[in-house]
């Protein structure tokens, strides 16, 4: 995770053969609470993820899986 900024602020490190999106959680529940918008790969493109976004009125800025 970084700030406005670009600096890194927090890491979450997982399995190398876990997707992305599974570690999102840990990193999204210490979203300072003035956060607008979250941008991610695609590796983040999840209903869930999008869905726990939208209810704490962030924006996310994650481009859809190819499929």
């Amino acid at each position: 995770m970084c700030d406005g900024l670009g600096r890194p602020v927090r890491l979450h490190l997982t399995a190398g053969q876990v997707s992305d999106f599974r570690g999102a959680d840990v990193l999204l529940a210490v979203l300072r609470d003035d956060t607008e918008e979250v941008i991610g790969d695609r590796g983040y493109d999840s209903n869930r993820i999008r869905l726990s976004l939208a209810e704490r009125n962030i924006t996310a800025c994650i481009p859809p899986k190819k499929n």
